[in-house]
C-alpha cells in the first residue's frame, strides 16, 4: 500500500493535513491529494502540490484527466484512501452514497480500503445523526479513526479534534501492517516486559542499568501487527511512546514487575491510577504521546505468550533509606539482597504459557543463553552481545541468536533494525506455536 490518496474537506483542521501529507512523503508513500471546495477555503492547493510533488485534484469533471474520467483514474491508482479531516457534511454524503464532487465519487468508485478521520465541533460530534452516519460507514467497511479530545478552534473543549499528524501516520502504518502481515498470533494474548527496573536506595538514588526498552516496544508493535492482543510492562526508565492499541503498565522495581506480570498471566485487568495516586506500585496507560485516547479493550483473558525483554535488576537494597543519604563518609556499603526472577517465576508458575527469554551478555553469550533456556525451563531464548557498540542497549539495531527447547540448531538473525529483528522473532514464535508447542514444559 504505497499509493495513498489524501482527501481533505472543509474544516479548520485542514491545516494539519499539510503536515500529515509531508510525513507520508517522508516515510516513502506516494501521495495524491483531493480537496473539496470547502478545503480550499482553509488551505490552498498550491501548498499541497508543493508538499507532495503531485498535482492536486479538485474537479469531478476534469478535462485534463485521462479520458476526462479523473475519478476513475484516481480510484484505480490508489492503494489506500484517507479522508482527513472528514467533516460532518462529508460523512453524511459518504453514508448516503451521494456523488456530487470528486471526493465522494472516488470513494464510491474505489475498491481500496478507506480511512475516515472525523473532525468537528464537540457538540456536532455527539449528534445522533453523526453517530448513525459513522456506523453506516463502518457497516460499509470504512475504518473510522477516533478523534482526539481537547481545546477546539471555537473555544469549546471536548472530543472532535483531528488527531495530530504523527498519530495519523502511526495509525496508517498500523493499518497497513495489519492488512499485509501474516496473522501468526491472531487472538493470542501477549505480555511483554521492557526496559530496566529501578531499585531505590533512598528517595533520590537507585540501582538500574542502561536498557531503554526499544527492543520490547518493537516486539509489542510486531506482535500487535501479527494479530495479538498486547500488554507492555515497562520499567521506570522507559520514555518511549506507547504503540497504538497496546496496553501499558509502568512499574519501578523487579517486585512490581513480577506482580503485574502475574496479574497479566492470570488475566486480571488492573485499574488506572489517578494523578494523586501516581506513587502507587504500577500505573496503567492507554494513551499515546500525542494525547489521543486509544480504544483498547480491558485485559480479560490470561497470557498465552510471555516475552521477557526487560533488564531486571538482579539485586536490590535490603532496606530503602527514607531520607537522602548524606555524604559524610569516605566509604559506604550497601546491603543487597537478590530480587525475584520474573522470567523464571512466570515459566514455573504458569507452565501453560509459551515463555520467551532474552539474554544480554558481554561474554560467552551462547553458553549463558543455553544455560538460561534449560535452567528456567523456557520455550525459546534470544541472546545478543551487548559488549558490541553497534547493537544492544540504546541502539536502534540488534543482532541475535535464537535457541529453542525442542531443537538443537539455533537461528541466527544478522544485524538489522530492532523493528526487523522483532518481526523475525514473531515469525519464529508463530511457527513454534503452530507446529511445535504442545503446552507441556520439558
Amino acid at each position: 500500500m504505497k499509493n495513498i490518496i489524501l482527501a481533505i474537506t472543509g474544516g479548520i483542521a485542514a491545516y494539519k493535513s499539510a503536515f500529515f501529507a509531508r510525513l507520508l512523503i517522508k516515510n516513502g508513500y506516494n501521495v495524491r491529494v483531493i480537496m473539496t471546495d470547502g478545503a480550499k477555503a482553509f488551505i490552498t492547493p498550491l501548498t499541497l502540490q508543493a508538499l507532495t510533488g503531485n498535482q492536486v485534484h479538485t474537479e469531478l469533471l476534469d478535462e485534463t484527466a485521462e479520458l476526462g474520467m479523473g475519478h476513475i483514474e484516481l480510484a484505480k491508482w490508489a492503494d489506500l484512501l484517507i479522508v482527513a479531516p472528514a467533516t460532518a457534511n462529508t460523512i453524511a454524503k459518504l453514508a448516503m452514497g451521494v456523488a456530487d464532487d470528486l471526493l465522494s465519487t472516488v470513494c464510491l468508485a474505489t475498491t481500496v480500503p478507506i480511512l475516515v478521520a472525523p473532525a468537528m465541533n464537540q457538540q456536532m460530534w455527539q449528534h445522533p445523526s453523526v453517530k448513525l452516519n459513522l456506523q453506516t460507514l463502518r457497516d460499509y467497511d470504512y475504518e473510522v479513526i477516533q478523534p482526539a479530545s481537547g481545546m477546539q478552534a471555537c473555544g469549546d473543549v471536548g472530543e472532535g479534534r483531528l488527531p495530530e499528524p504523527e498519530y495519523l501516520l502511526e495509525y496508517v502504518e498500523y493499518f497497513i501492517a495489519r492488512h499485509t502481515t501474516p496473522q501468526l498470533l491472531a487472538g493470542k494474548n501477549v505480555t511483554i516486559t521492557a526496559g530496566a527496573t529501578v531499585e531505590a536506595i533512598d528517595p533520590v538514588r537507585f540501582l538500574s542499568n542502561h536498557s531503554t526498552g526499544k527492543m520490547g516496544f518493537a516486539l509489542a508493535k510486531a506482535c500487535r501487527n501479527a494479530g495479538a492482543n498486547v500488554t507492555l510492562i515497562a520499567g521506570g526508565k522507559v520514555h518511549l511512546p506507547t504503540p497504538l492499541f497496546v496496553h501499558r503498565f509502568d512499574v519501578l522495581s523487579a517486585e512490581d514487575m513480577l506482580k503485574v506480570a502475574k496479574d497479566c498471566a492470570n488475566g486480571l485487568a488492573l485499574p488506572c491510577c489517578d494523578d494523586e495516586e501516581h506513587d502507587h506500585k504500577h500505573h496503567h496507560h492507554d494513551h499515546n504521546e500525542f494525547g489521543n485516547d486509544i480504544e483498547v479493550e480491558p485485559i480479560s483473558t490470561a497470557t498465552d505468550i510471555f516475552i521477557a525483554t526487560a533488564a531486571v535488576a538482579d539485586y536490590r537494597t535490603r532496606d530503602v533509606v527514607p531520607q537522602k543519604i548524606k555524604k559524610t563518609q569516605d566509604e559506604m556499603s550497601l546491603d543487597l539482597v537478590k530480587n525475584p526472577d520474573v522470567l523464571a517465576t512466570i515459566a514455573k508458575e504458569f507452565p501453560e504459557i509459551f515463555v520467551v527469554g532474552f539474554a544480554a551478555e558481554t561474554q560467552d553469550v551462547e553458553k549463558y543463553a543455553k544455560g538460561k533456556l534449560e535452567s528456567k525451563k523456557l520455550n525459546m531464548i534470544a541472546c545478543n552481545d551487548v559488549s558490541r557498540s553497534d547493537i544492544g542497549f540504546g541502539s536502534d539495531d540488534n543482532a541475535m541468536t535464537v535457541f529453542f527447547n525442542n531443537k538443537n540448531e539455533p537461528v541466527v538473525l544478522e544485524k538489522m533494525s530492532k523493528e526487523k529483528i522483532a518481526e523475525q522473532l514473531v515469525e519464529l514464535i508463530g511457527v513454534e506455536l503452530g507446529k511445535k508447542f504442545t503446552f507441556v514444559k520439558p
